[in-house]
């Protein structure tokens, strides 16, 4: 597969998600700009836990047209429950009970089917919509603003320890079934297409979309963990 990405006015950019996220694609990357990158997440150091989940209920409202109260939110929505144990876990993980996150991302990944490592790092006001299927790996670093759908994979395909999972930037959208596969970056304002694979990185503002199958060559074990190109 190759991906193509595209540039989006300001204008657009909110009729470009909304018609990405829930369809079919094709789509091919470039490399980034060489620019600084996205914007670190928001310091989430100095808001208490129920403050951070007062914020989640809002934004689950904000950004769900189809939420009708703060109650249904709170108690029915699996990809709000599962970014409130995250918040736990990652509290957890910060401190060296590694053990401990890990036991409740398990216990969340069974009740919600949305799987979050505790070591990621996320930012404010990030919404799983439908929940089911999405997996974020242990060096993925969210930004604030985040929205993703259900089956998004932000993966890492290296056996290597250090940085081997996405960065995602400020007010990004992840359609369902999108994956990001590897230490790219896709920068703030970017929209990434239902079902699309992107292995490179996104520019900022631009909207990535497509998978175009193709048979590839034999390749070795060691290449199959190194080259995230190899899986596209």
């Amino acid at each position: 597969m190759t991906v193509k990405t595209t540039p989006a006015p300001a204008s657009q950019l909110s009729a470009a998600k909304a018609d990405l996220v829930m369809g079919d694609v094709h789509s091919e990357a470039t490399e980034a700009p060489a620019s600084p990158c996205c914007s670190s997440p928001s310091d989430r150091k100095g808001m208490g836990l129920l403050a951070l989940i007062r914020e989640d209920i809002k934004t689950a409202r904000d950004r769900d047209p189809a939420a009708r109260s703060t109650a249904e939110v709170a108690l029915l929505y699996p990809g709000l429950h599962a970014v409130w144990a995250y918040r736990v876990a990652n509290r957890l993980w910060s401190k060296g009970h590694h053990f401990s996150a890990r036991a409740l991302s398990q216990a969340a990944r069974a009740a919600t089917g949305v799987e979050i490592h505790p070591g990621a790092t996320i930012g404010r006001r990030f919404f799983i919509d439908h929940g089911m299927g999405v997996v974020i790996g242990e060096t993925t670093t969210v930004g604030d603003d985040v929205l993703l759908f259900h089956g998004v994979t932000l993966g890492g395909v290296s056996m290597t320890p250090g940085k081997r999972h996405p960065t995602i930037g400020n007010h990004v959208t992840v359609g369902a079934g999108a994956k990001v596969l590897g230490p790219v970056t896709v920068y703030d304002g970017g929209v990434i297409g239902a079902n699309a694979v992107l292995v490179k990185n996104l520019p900022e503002g631009h909207v990535a979309v497509g998978v175009p199958s193709k048979v590839r060559d034999p390749r070795t074990d060691p290449e199959l963990m190194i080259d995230p190109t190899i899986y596209i």
